[in-house]
């Protein structure tokens, strides 16, 4: 059923695709020059165990009421959503009454809401992998210079993207990414092919950058900023993906034998490419993804969203640093408030508390598993770089509301 298939496609100076061609190149790439992902689980592949407050590593020293902020501008995304929302409603509009100094009402306002739920694995595991990221600052210019010639690119012009899910209810959220050769669908050119200018990318670049390395990191955290030499902040937002997996440069390089696991971190990276300049574009290249951004534009004055000086996650709203986490959505949908329990980084120092849900990542997959905004600079970055702790996660539910499934 080719009108059930939703393709996106860009071309430069021609507005889009038409819906013929559109159609016709996403059956094509159904039809085996592009093979589709295989199915992926759903919600149901977690587990939710009821728990109580006093469950919850933590609750009681943690200072609830920071967290409002991030939860009620989420509200904002949640309540725009098409679907039915009514659980979420009272929650929404009591939070945005409440002052985010008064801790009492904090706790009250969440208990009275919501009720929490021990995630786990299929098989009952209820411990995962808590990782960090944060939002660079990289200094760089809008054009490119002899100082600043490593370019960040929009999305290209000639990428294809099929949303399966309109298809096959089973691969929801699922696309296939890819670009036409002639009349065929074939998946879209590797980082290397990229960086070799096999691609039409050249006239797409949004910013200029001094080292790939930072370029590179950029990619992987997903957005950032680029500081300018008249003062200006340029934001970058993820905007799309040329389709192919993505590889830890770090498990290439462990399992080259150049560190160990436990020396593993974004600063021993850092470290190997100083030592190693005329090495890093054969490394990099290991990692066939390629992540394109988009220039985001300043939040209206006095909104919810310029209160928060954070990226925008997939939700939608900025990300509070420190209350916002990134999760697989399949297990817990975005704008949940999620009880974390960790350890901070390269530590046994606790890190429990409330946080809330509202961005995805390509290496966040299973039910048990987050990525913990750190916020930006430079203690943001060491603390992001070192953090792969063990965790625990219990998603607080709007009560009387059906859990998460299929």
């Amino acid at each position: 059923m080719i009108h059930s298939i939703v393709c996106r496609g860009r071309t430069a100076g021609r507005g889009t695709w038409s819906w013929r061609s559109a159609a016709c190149a996403a059956l094509l790439a159904l039809n085996g020059c592009v093979a589709p992902p295989p199915p992926t689980p759903p919600a149901a592949d977690a587990l939710y165990t009821p728990a109580a407050w006093p469950d919850l590593p933590g609750f009681d020293r943690d200072r609830i009421a920071e967290a409002l902020p991030a939860f009620a501008v989420g509200c904002t995304a949640i309540l725009r959503k098409a679907d039915d929302r009514l659980p979420w409603r009272a929650a929404c509009e009591a939070a945005m009454h409440l002052d985010p100094r008064d801790e009492a009402a904090a706790r009250k306002w969440l208990q009275d809401h919501f009720s929490p739920y021990r995630v786990a694995f299929p098989d009952g595991r209820d411990r995962g992998l808590v990782t960090g990221y944060y939002e660079p600052v990289i200094t760089g210019s809008r054009t490119r210079t002899p100082a600043f010639a490593v370019p960040i690119y929009a999305v290209p012009d000639d990428l294809l993207t099929v949303d399966l899910g309109a298809l096959y209810p089973e691969l929801a959220d699922r696309r296939v990414r890819g670009r036409l050769d002639d009349r065929r669908v074939v998946p879209y050119w590797s980082r290397a092919e990229i960086e070799a200018g096999r691609a039409p990318v050249s006239g797409n670049a949004i910013a200029f950058v001094a080292d790939p390395i930072d370029a590179f990191f950029l990619q992987i955290q997903g957005s950032g900023r680029i500081a300018l030499a008249d003062g200006a902040l340029l934001r970058l937002g993820y905007a799309d993906q040329n389709g192919h997996p993505y590889t830890p440069v770090a498990r290439v390089l462990i399992e080259r034998g150049e560190m160990t696991r436990e020396e593993a971190s974004m600063q021993a990276i850092r470290a190997w490419a100083k030592a190693n300049p005329d090495r890093v574009a054969a490394l990099l290249d290991a990692n066939a993804s390629y992540v394109f951004f988009r220039e985001l534009p300043q939040p209206a004055p006095g909104s919810p969203q310029a209160g928060i000086d954070g990226p925008i996650g997939a939700l939608g709203v900025p990300l509070l640093p420190r209350r916002t986490i990134a999760v697989d959505r399949r297990a817990i949908p975005l704008g949940t408030p999620v009880w974390l329990a960790t350890t901070a980084p390269a530590s046994l120092r606790p890190l429990e508390r409330l946080v809330v849900a509202q961005d995805t990542g390509g290496a966040i997959r299973g039910a048990v598993r987050a990525d913990f905004f750190w916020g930006h600079g430079e203690e943001a970055a060491d603390r992001a770089g070192k953090m792969r702790e063990e965790g625990r996660l219990w998603i607080l539910w709007p009560k009387n509301a059906p859990l998460p499934s299929k």
